[in-house]
């Protein structure tokens, strides 16, 4: 393994010490490492294709063919997908994006309104468009009102007979051309029967670059996590630093279920929200749809940088509140505590909540706290700059220098506690890493749980890392064995 700058500084500044490296070994479990996590170029902009038609005719499953993993959540029953979800998807060495919507009626009420509207701004932001008909069923009189209106569209349409499992259904497909929308393309998003043929199609569809280049060039927008238990607002809070309806927001838990992507423009800054479904069980418990969407939020949450986790602050805190926070703490990803619903929050509840504060979030103090109301939007504002600060935290390094120099002074002041007749002693310390701040002390011998909490709180209150966890690491030398 190659030395990087840091690592090598570190070396002379540890035989500067009269110390050498090689007489240490983990003392633990956790892995360390130089790299200052992931970053690179953000890759130019896709164009794009939404996936539309009625409930249930496989859009999901057909997403997950064509992008060739299994992103989407799929469940036999009609209605899983309510947003609309943007895949990246790699053919012939040409990029674009998939984007899967609900399903569309155009004569919907209720939630599935808000589903169907979902879908029909898809059509209207995207490059192009393809209506996924069951052939095993044929046209429905659904699918010939769907069809009426994207002939009427400006953007380019294409037909796909989606279930054609085997030849019978094949010449069942002709049948098709009565919608108006050109030739239907036949294909299995179950086995993968014709899914080459129609990704070819979709190259020849598709523009080299897409009509909108939103948020193209540059580094690219940092990734946040919207998260929490199902109904505290993700969806509304997202709508409301959007300026528009992103998500599908009903009085419903859990109208969520795949994390729903959008570019959103906050404080003068691009930022890349993920609003995600609600976390309700543990993984292991959860089943179904609720299975998958589980999986999808944990993902969402590695892929993120910043977790914003909301809590409904107008209920007692719950275990569920802690599950989803104790999730974003294992991940190591900056952490951001929102108090969603605080226009219903009363004096007797301000006084409960801080209680509740000190009892069941003492773990992570250190998280940054806003507390907003996404119907009134009230002061939400304020998370923009808690997100920077945040991840300014999360990005922090402290020079070797001057860690080793405090550090020096703590020891001087409160030692390590003795174990087993001898006293450890802290021979130098370096920061492994950033993304998440990761501390490595080389020692004589164990550092006990408590005083590793000890240099941990010392750490944070000399240099900071509002907003980011911390991990402190040990290793411990070895013994040599006596020359005789």
């Amino acid at each position: 393994m190659n030395e990087t700058g840091t690592d090598r500084g570190d070396r002379a500044a540890m035989a500067a010490l009269g110390i050498d490296p090689a007489d240490f070994a983990a003392a633990d479990d956790e892995q360390w490492s130089d790299s200052a996590g992931d970053g690179g170029d953000a890759a130019p902009p896709a164009p794009t294709l939404a996936v539309v038609g009625r409930p249930n005719v496989g859009k999901s499953t057909l997403v997950n063919r064509l992008i060739g993993r299994r992103e989407a959540v799929v469940q036999d029953v009609p209605g899983v997908t309510r947003d609309r979800i943007a895949y990246d998807a790699l053919w012939n060495g040409r990029r674009f994006t998939l984007v899967d919507t609900g399903g569309w009626e155009p004569d919907a009420t209720g939630l599935q309104a808000a589903v169907a509207a979902q879908a029909e701004l898809a059509m209207r932001t995207a490059d192009a468009v393809m209506l996924v008909v069951d052939a095993s069923v044929g046209a429905t009189a659904t699918d010939e009102a769907v069809a009426r209106v994207l002939r009427r569209s400006d953007r380019p349409v294409m037909l796909c007979a989606t279930k054609v499992d085997d030849d019978r259904l094949t010449s069942d497909t002709a049948a098709l051309w009565r919608l108006g929308l050109g030739e239907p393309y036949p294909v299995s998003g179950l086995h993968g029967r014709g899914s080459g043929d129609l990704l070819d199609k979709i190259l020849e569809v598709l523009p080299e670059s897409p009509r909108d280049d939103v948020g193209a060039g540059g580094s690219g927008p940092r990734r946040v996590a919207l998260v929490g238990k199902p109904n505290v607002g993700k969806s509304s809070l997202l709508n409301r630093v959007s300026g528009e309806v992103r998500s599908v927001v009903h009085d419903v838990a859990g109208t969520t279920v795949d994390p729903v992507d959008s570019l959103v423009e906050l404080d003068g800054e691009i930022w890349r929200f993920v609003d995600t479904a609600g976390l309700r069980k543990r993984v292991r418990t959860a089943s179904g749809m609720e299975f998958y969407a589980s999986l999808r939020t944990r993902s969402a949450i590695d892929a993120a940088e910043v977790a914003v986790v909301l809590i409904d602050a107008s209920e007692p805190i719950a275990e569920q509140d802690q599950r989803v926070i104790g999730m974003v703490e294992e991940s190591g990803r900056a952490l951001v505590l929102v108090f969603n619903k605080w226009d219903l929050v009363d004096e007797d509840r301000r006084l409960a909540m801080k209680r509740e504060l000190e009892r069941d979030l003492v773990r992570v103090q250190w998280a940054e706290r806003v507390n907003v109301s996404a119907l009134t939007g009230r002061s939400v504002a304020k998370i923009a700059p808690a997100l920077r600060t945040a991840l300014a935290s999360w990005d922090q390094r402290i020079p070797t220098g001057r860690l080793n120099g405090w550090l020096s002074d703590v020891i001087a002041a409160t030692p390590p506690p003795v174990r087993g007749g001898k006293q450890p002693k802290v021979l130098f310390a370096t920061q492994a890493q950033t993304r998440p701040p990761t501390f490595v002390l080389f020692t004589t011998g164990f550092l006990e749980a408590g005083y590793r909490r000890f240099i941990e709180r010392r750490l944070r209150e000399e240099f900071g890392f509002k907003g980011s966890p911390v991990r402190l690491s040990v290793r411990v030398r070895e013994k040599r064995p006596r020359k005789r």
